[in-house]
């Protein structure tokens, strides 16, 4: 390989990572205008009343909750309960190691006692309830935005000529029900999959970091794409033929929990998920895209296959069940 392809190479890297650091930056500002939560809740009674909801569920209560067990429960069990030893600096054996011991073992009881009692319970319960408000924040907000004539639903792909007509009969219903439950599968493999990925050694978190944005940018932009009629597998092409957009989009969502733990994280991502939710439903995503597209003379990306591990292992789970639901999913991602 001569000088000049050496060059022409690391010329068309650097445009291909300027083209990726734009899309990426266009998606993450995409996901900032928050300013049409407000519009949309001032539209929209209902969806002022459900993001309410999961702000009093998720930051007041969830999250304060937290807060008091830190600031306050484990403060005073260590004040009725002290680990004498602990605060023992001296380095001579401690005198009432039997006594502190106890109390350590107590104190540590009691909290495990708060988290089952407590957090547990709340978590499955706020979990089953967020995602009933999600659902009715993104069709709320949809039909808010169709009522003002506001929406681009049309556009980024052409709507199956055949969706009208899929709840007509018995074959059409059961398409449906196979392409949700397909839905379902997806992203619980793509799940796991996140969540192995932060085990890989050195560049576990950043590659975790990178896939947890993508899963979030899916959840949000999957309510708008769901009212709107659109296939899975045209959802699918388009996000990953777009994968620094949606990169960039979920990004916001994701740092904001990142570092927190886990239960931390969840508080935080269950009370800013759905303004993102509604950030993507009044997206314009297709037109900014196809602006950027204009600029490089509709150069594209290139596709990355996001998906391709949990689509395997999605379509092998459906196989094993004998309604043909696997065949009739397949013949949908084909056409």
């Amino acid at each position: 390989m001569d000088g000049r392809s050496i060059r022409s190479l690391i010329g068309s890297f650097k445009t291909k990572s300027k083209q990726v650091s734009l899309l990426w930056a266009v998606g993450f500002r995409e996901a900032c205008c928050l300013h049409r939560v407000v519009i949309y809740c001032l539209r929209s009674r209902e969806i002022a009343i459900r993001t309410g909801q999961c702000f009093l569920l998720n930051g007041f209560i969830f999250l304060g909750s937290i807060l008091v067990l830190r600031s306050v429960v484990i403060p005073t069990l260590q004040w009725v309960l002290p680990d004498v030893c602990l605060q023992n600096k001296s380095q001579e054996l401690c005198p009432f190691g039997g006594i502190s011991r106890f109390y350590s073992l107590l104190q540590h009881g009691l909290i495990q006692l708060f988290y089952v009692f407590w957090f547990y319970p709340m978590y499955i319960s706020s979990f089953i309830l967020n995602t009933l408000w999600y659902n009715d924040i993104a069709k709320y907000g949809f039909f808010a935005i169709e009522k003002h004539g506001t929406s681009s639903s049309e556009s980024f792909v052409e709507k199956d000529t055949s969706a009208s007509d899929k709840a007509t009969d018995i074959e059409g219903l059961m398409i449906e029900v196979a392409e949700q439950v397909y839905s379902v599968l997806l992203l619980s493999f793509f799940f796991l999959e996140v969540y192995a990925t932060g085990f890989i050694p050195f560049i576990g978190k950043a590659l975790n970091l990178l896939l947890l944005s993508w899963m979030y940018a899916y959840y949000c932009f999957e309510y708008k794409w769901n009212y709107s009629g659109f296939s899975l597998d045209k959802r699918l092409d388009f996000f990953e033929s777009n994968w620094p957009f949606f990169a960039g989009f979920g990004s916001p969502c994701v740092l904001a929990a990142f570092f927190y733990s886990p239960l931390v994280s969840y508080g935080v991502m269950a009370l800013l998920f759905p303004l993102f939710v509604l950030t993507a439903t009044g997206s314009e995503a297709d037109k900014v895209i196809a602006s950027q597209r204009k600029k490089w003379n509709g150069a594209g990306l290139g596709r990355i296959p996001i998906f391709v591990s949990s689509n395997y292992l999605s379509m092998k789970v459906l196989s094993l069940f004998p309604i043909g639901s696997h065949r009739q999913v397949r013949d949908q991602k084909a056409l």
